[in-house]
């Protein structure tokens, strides 16, 4: 009404301030997570149903649609619909409907002013003639049309019914209206609904407080008063709604009125997915709040096929495996994804990924068609030291670096807790620093880089160069501790240039740990001792300066999930 954004919108003024002014619970939705109505019926309204998330999400590509009902006003005789007066069957309800008798099975529950009903998905219901209604619900469309009292439109037909969907999807069971939610009006995964009540004589004066964790939205049911917060203060009255962002910190409300403050919880036992790409596999995991896998599930990538053919195997994997653990859609918090190569983490985008092929894949709008949850993306190696630290070898250590050393050169930096990636596009390539000017061609397109010669396919060239064979990562090892002469000078020659790669970074970040990962960490016993000897020697400063400590992954595998989980 006033101030900056006056005349602005709600998504405008969101927009601009920052998702963060819906609070720390709100994480969890793409949209704003609510939706504020009043409905004034004069005639009764069109029986309907909403479909659970599992159906919804499957055929319409959204939310359930659960919601709750304050009479703020109602006729002497009013009432509303809820749920059947006693258990009918598929059949029954279906010659019900076709039949115009779908009525004399269905609750007719009578109502008065301050009268509360909290519809959950599933149960039939419709709002009688002459009540004034206040409705809150998830923010969602899905809305399935059963019965509109045989009635036709100005252009003398009836509207369209949703017959088969409703069929499939309502509760043929009696309510049993125990659903109790004090101290609260009402109370879900999707909102939490407060009374307010002021009669201006023994009550005329509420304090409350907006912490970070989630807006509040005040709707005035009834009377006048004021309403103070940060400083400024409203006139209401009845009909009026206030948004109050998340971190307000304390409001007051003075007069005689009636009001309903509506925010948001956090999610009871949350799951978050996380998926690691690869050149040649992604990896799924279901995370929970503390950073336990719960299940994890395997793709085989396919540079044959087109980004948009890929996203699509990998989301119905997810969906498969959640599926098969028993949980809903609306358990997940959000999907964090960890890929190789060059990301916009804020537009969602792949711009470059020279392992896997990729060019401006829009990757978060196309796995956005499957899950209507927040999606992050992020490096994937990245994602492999955010895990470390989040639940791995670093974690307690807010700076960490490490390199993930497989078909690749990773290198991900966390610095108090979060990744680090400057401020353009692309984040840290510590794999493509160059060591050996002039060097071994590298994928990038450059020479010499480190990546070029300490990467898993790089240490086989150079044992097959030094013996003629082709060699996997462990004989390669085993042989140089067996005696091998020409193996032992390639393993040498190998720690030596990581080792370089190594102090450049402590010289450039000085880290608290610096971790090994990828395929290479499993030769940790030989190759961690002459790398703190190397860092050690060659370190600006040396011992007189705090060198970090240098120590082999711990969660292998599982680093990329747990870290793109822990995106969101």
């Amino acid at each position: 009404m006033n101030g900056t954004y006056a005349g602005k919108t709600l998504q405008e003024y969101i927009d601009a301030e920052g998702k963060e002014v819906l609070g720390t619970h709100c994480r969890r939705f793409r949209d704003f997570p609510i939706l504020t109505k009043f409905i004034d019926a004069k005639d009764n309204l069109l029986i309907q149903i909403h479909p659970d998330n599992r159906y919804a999400l499957k055929n319409e590509g959204q939310y359930e649609k659960t919601e709750m009902w304050y009479v703020m006003d109602a006729g002497e005789n009013a009432f509303l619909y809820y749920g059947f007066k006693k258990e009918i069957s598929k059949e029954e309800f279906a010659k019900r409907i076709q039949e115009d008798t779908l009525l004399e099975v269905l609750n007719a529950v009578p109502v008065q002013k301050g009268d509360v009903l909290f519809i959950e998905s599933g149960t039939i219901h419709a709002i009688g003639k002459d009540i004034l209604i206040a409705e809150i619900q998830q923010n969602s469309n899905v809305t399935y049309r059963v019965y509109d009292y045989g009635r036709v439109g100005k252009d003398g037909k009836k509207c369209d019914l949703h017959i088969e969907k409703a069929l499939a999807v309502t509760n043929r069971v009696p309510i049993v209206k125990d659903k109790s939610s004090y101290p609260h009006v009402a109370d879900c995964d999707y909102f939490t609904v407060d009374k307010l009540n002021l009669d201006g004589n023994v009550m005329k004066k509420l304090e409350g407080t907006v912490s970070d964790a989630s807006f509040a939205s005040i709707l005035m049911l009834d009377g006048e008063g004021v309403i103070s917060c940060q400083g400024e203060t409203l006139e209401f009255r009845k009909g009026d709604s206030f948004f109050l962002s998340a971190g307000s910190g304390t409001y007051t409300v003075e007069g005689s009125c009636d009001a309903l403050i509506t925010t948001i919880r956090a999610k009871a036992a949350p799951v978050r997915v996380g998926i690691a790409m690869g050149s040649s596999k992604a990896r799924i995991g279901l995370v929970d709040i503390q950073q336990q896998l719960l299940a994890t599930e395997t793709v085989e990538m396919d540079t044959q096929c087109s980004p948009q053919e890929m996203i699509e195997r990998i989301a119905k994997a997810v969906l498969g495996l959640l599926e098969q653990q028993g949980i809903p859609m609306d358990q997940c918090v959000g999907v964090g994804i960890g890929v190789p190569g060059t990301i916009d983490r804020i537009q969602g985008i792949v711009c470059y990924s020279n392992n896997m092929q990729w060019e401006n894949v829009e990757l978060v709008q196309e796995m956005g068609k499957y899950f209507p949850i927040p999606l992050r993306i992020a490096n994937n190696a990245d994602c492999a030291a955010l895990g470390e630290a989040a639940a791995g070898a670093g974690k307690g250590c807010p700076d960490v670096i490490m390199l993930t050393i497989g078909n690749g050169v990773g290198g991900g930096i966390i610095l108090d807790g979060e990744i680090y990636e400057g401020k353009g596009i692309g984040g840290s390539e510590l794999g493509h620093m160059v060591i050996v000017e002039g060097g071994e061609p590298c994928t990038c397109g450059r020479n010499g880089c480190l990546e070029a010669y300490v990467s898993v396919p790089a240490l086989k060239r150079e044992a097959k160069r030094a013996t003629g064979k082709a060699w996997t990562v462990q004989k390669i090892f085993e042989g140089a501790e067996a005696g091998d002469a020409a193996l032992k000078e390639v393993t040498e020659q190998y720690v030596r240039r990581l080792g370089t790669g190594i102090v450049n970074i402590v010289n450039i970040f000085r880290s608290q740990l610096v971790l090994i990962g990828g395929e290479i960490s499993e030769q940790s016993s030989a190759i961690l001792e002459p790398l703190r000897t190397i860092v050690k020697k060659n370190c600006f400063g040396g011992q007189k300066g705090e060198l970090p400590e240098l120590e082999a992954a711990a969660l292998g595998k599982e680093a990329g999930m747990i870290g793109a989980a822990s995106l969101l």
